[in-house]
């Protein structure tokens, strides 16, 4: 069932019908198994995090944070964003909240950041967020982590960030379509990096000797991981865009290599042959490969109550599949369990306090960068 939470969407969904914008049919391919609720839209949005009195702050790739209510409503704007070089595939991305926020009020933001020519590279930031009853400010706003070497080009920052059971600052990091920087261990491009709360290396990384970049490097080989979470089991898991037919959940494990450029299940898009993951067994192969590719975006792991059917599955955002992709696992083994047609491009998933999923969708399909909030629900 496709609902809008508040009227003034009714009235723009009818509104679309005249100006173009597909809001009313994005949903229509509905499962049985949730209701979806359309609950408001953005701009380029990219990513949400809950607070812990259930307000969702919502980041824009051209440099936003929004507070919204527990129901997903507009409070206003949070303050203070670094700046952020924005275009392609660069902007603002992810935001988290540190482990004890409750005490010390930190947020960790990922985004895009300028460098002298036409460079850019992600970043990672950490600031004290001071929250008001109509939006809030950013202070004390402290770079933590950068990628190394900035490059030319605006795609594959990867630069999804987690904190992890054991209290460390897990940062996924895309090799910005540079292929090569991948199996560089001077560059943290197309790595998963583990670091304390303050951005050094962290104690029990299996390189600590290499210098600063590589003491942080915790998995390398990677090509643009986009979802990273940990499992019940506390279980680190990645997926990540591939080239052509090739896309990847991989199960990480601390000093692996994933092969890329090197290997891969798929090809370049020029065609190009790569070697399969079977073809050199020292590196580690994919649990899932997709082909055709779903593009994923995100990926989180369920344990609430609204779908008690789906505790210990994960969630990955389909972008160019249009879907919500749910995974199953018996212990090291995954599969495609079940694909949701979502009709949009499926930026971030989410789990909130009461269970339900939130979804936020990235409208960069045509739909004027708008992309709606969402929120599944199961079925009344």
């Amino acid at each position: 069932m496709l609902k809008f939470s508040n009227p003034f969407f009714r009235l723009f969904a009818l509104a679309g019908l005249f100006f173009g914008l597909n809001l009313s049919n994005g949903a229509s391919a509905q499962s049985s198994e949730f209701d979806t609720t359309i609950v408001g839209q953005y701009q380029a949005p990219w990513a949400l995090e809950f607070l812990p009195d259930n307000r969702l702050l919502l980041s824009e790739m051209a440099g936003a944070i929004k507070l919204l209510d527990q129901d997903g409503q507009l409070l206003g704007d949070v303050s203070g964003v670094p700046d952020v070089s924005y275009g392609g595939q660069g902007g603002l991305g992810d935001i988290v909240l540190h482990p004890d926020f409750e005490r010390n009020q930190m947020l960790y933001m990922s985004y895009a950041e300028a460098g002298p020519g036409d460079t850019a590279g992600a970043a990672v930031a950490r600031a004290k967020l001071e929250l008001t009853a109509d939006g809030g400010q950013l202070t004390d706003v402290e770079v933590v982590w950068r990628q190394v070497p900035k490059v030319t080009g605006q795609g594959h920052y990867g630069h999804r960030i987690v904190f992890g059971p054991d209290g460390n600052l897990w940062i996924s990091s895309g090799e910005r379509q540079k292929f090569d920087p991948a199996q560089d261990m001077e560059s943290n491009l197309g790595k998963v990096v583990r670091l304390t709360e303050d951005g050094s290396a962290a104690e029990g990384n299996p390189f600590p000797f290499g210098g600063a970049v590589t003491s942080e490097i915790w998995s390398l080989g990677h090509r643009n991981p986009l979802g990273i979470a940990f499992d019940e089991s506390s279980r680190l898991w990645v997926v990540e865009m591939g080239p052509a037919g090739g896309d990847e959940l991989n199960l990480v494990r601390r000093g692996s290599n994933y092969g890329y450029p090197e290997v891969s299940n798929g090809d370049h898009y020029s065609g190009r042959d790569i070697p399969d993951h079977d073809t050199r067994r020292e590196f580690s192969p994919p649990e899932i490969t997709w082909s055709p590719v779903i593009s994923p975006s995100s990926m989180m792991f369920y344990s609430g109550d609204e779908f008690p059917q789906w505790r210990g599955d994960a969630f990955v955002g389909g972008l160019s599949s249009l879907a919500l992709i749910r995974v199953d696992f018996n212990g090291d083994t995954a599969w495609e369990a079940e694909r949701f047609e979502m009709d949009r491009r499926i930026r971030e998933v989410e789990q909130g306090p009461d269970g339900a999923i939130w979804l936020l969708e990235d409208g960069r399909d045509g739909r004027g960068g708008l992309g709606n909030l969402i929120k599944l629900t199961a079925p009344e």
